[in-house]
């Protein structure tokens, strides 16, 4: 690929992986500017080390950029790609770049359609307390490491290998795990087999002597596993009996979980986590898989995940006012709903639960909206948020106030904007209650206001 060499200006450097790409090469020792549309805490941290963020896009603000790396969110009629076109400037995307940047490390990428972020961070969190100071570029913000990314002073990176556009196949990891497949991005793959498909390529990008890790629980990361396992080092990992790595006498709790990790039959330990939910067991067992692989004692992996936090906006506490605790959780497909309503149905015994939900994008209400009408067991009430669109324009009939009339099991009411669904939350919320934010987009901006309304 092209050797990146600044100054570099990235299109959308607010963006989680983009801001993640210039953290790094900052940390590199190149000089990094950027444009975003949107101010965040995650520009407002780069400003802060130094990098220059312009708040709009034009053509100007490439100055003496030698190199552009642009989001996928823009198009060839970005006025700052077509004048690095102009001027003959290489214009990169985010998987060539990230390729690029972990060129001569270990690497150990981490895909699946949910846990990634999760899973990928506490490999980090584990490595970086094992004092092997990992290279991380991470899909969230990581409350343990306190940020998305680090250029390390180690030979290992830890990646978290991104289906979107088949931005993983830019990647060789010699580790490689997938969490699960479950058919999403349709917008973009067009069919549940061609996304597997995607996986499987991902699989056999593997180099010479790696190993795939694939959850054993989940029916289409086990058909990409047995589909390369006469070509590749295979093993699995879950709560079930036929796995390589197997989580034993579960015990899910209010306050986490306890399970015993067993390898081939042969137990190794146990282990404590914070994080609710049988999820969060198989992603803590998946990244004490990779540790123990790489050669982390166990002792060292049992301490790193008994304090570990997680990623923003996965479970996050927000603050509790009124006796209503609010919580923000990022989950945006039907199964990642089902499996945190059931983990806070755990956490929170005996408590009202009330879900406060913004569909991302219009497609996919649309391909999954079966899934939809039936994925929310557990929740006492649900308001429905205007969808998050993304980069869509509406589809008749799939809208969220088509969804909130569909919904039949909780009734589900419908809100506009935030201004609604904050006073929709706040009158039907009591003390004692938990109120849940959930969805990838711009909901996060309404547990904030939903707290200050009801204090």
């Amino acid at each position: 690929m092209t050797e990146i060499r600044g100054p570099v200006h990235i299109v959308g450097i607010g963006g989680m992986h983009m801001s993640a790409i210039a953290l790094l090469l900052h940390e590199r020792g190149e000089e990094v500017q950027g444009s975003d549309l949107e101010a965040s805490d995650l520009t407002r941290n780069l400003e802060a080390m130094g990098v220059t963020v312009f708040p709009e896009h034009a053509a100007e603000n490439l100055g003496e950029a030698q190199c552009v790396v642009a989001t996928a969110a823009v198009g060839e009629d970005n006025p700052e790609v077509a004048a690095a076109r102009r001027r003959g400037l290489p214009v990169l995307g985010r998987p060539e770049v990230v390729a690029g940047l972990m060129e001569g490390k270990r690497v150990i990428a981490v895909a699946g359609s949910h846990g990634k972020t999760t899973t990928s961070s506490l490999i980090a969190f584990i490595l970086s307390r094992a004092g092997r100071q990992p290279m991380y570029l991470l899909g969230g913000e990581s409350r343990d490491l306190g940020g998305n990314a680090s250029w390390g002073g180690g030979d290992i990176c830890v990646v978290e290998a991104d289906e979107y556009q088949r931005a993983f196949h830019a990647y060789d990891p010699n580790v490689a795990v997938i969490t699960n497949v479950d058919a999403d991005h349709l917008d973009l793959y067009g069919t549940p087999e061609a996304y597997e498909e995607a996986f499987l390529t991902f699989a056999r990008r593997l180099r010479e002597g790696g190993r795939l890790l694939a959850g054993g629980g989940n029916d289409g990361s086990r058909r990409v596993a047995e589909a390369v396992a006469g070509d590749l080092m295979v093993e699995t990992y879950g709560l079930g009996d036929d796995c390589t790595w197997q989580a034993t006498d579960v015990a899910l709790n209010e306050t986490g979980a306890t399970f015993t990790v067993k390898r081939r039959g042969e137990a190794l330990g146990e282990l404590t986590i914070a994080l609710p939910g049988e999820y969060a067991v198989e992603n803590t067992l998946a990244a004490a898989a990779v540790c123990l692989g790489e050669g982390t004692p166990f002792a060292a992996i049992r301490d790193a995940a008994a304090c570990f936090q997680g990623a923003k906006r996965r479970f996050e506490r927000l603050g509790e006012a009124g006796g209503v605790l609010v919580i923000d959780e990022y989950a945006h497909h039907p199964s990642e709903v089902r499996a945190v309503l059931g983990a806070a149905r755990t956490r929170f015994p005996g408590r009202r639960l009330i879900g406060i939900h913004q569909p991302h994008t219009y497609s996919r209400i649309a391909y999954l909206w079966e899934a939809w009408l039936d994925c929310w067991e557990g929740l006492d009430e649900l308001v429905i948020l205007e969808t998050y669109a993304a980069r869509e324009t509406p589809l008749e009939g799939r809208s969220a106030a088509d969804l909130a009339r569909n919904i039949a099991r909780p009734a589900a009411s419908y809100a506009p904007d935030f201004a609604a669904a904050v006073a929709q939350a706040a009158a039907l919320a009591q003390p004692g209650d938990v109120v849940m934010t959930i969805g990838a987009g711009s909901v996060t901006e309404v547990g904030p206001m939903l707290l200050e309304a009801l204090s």
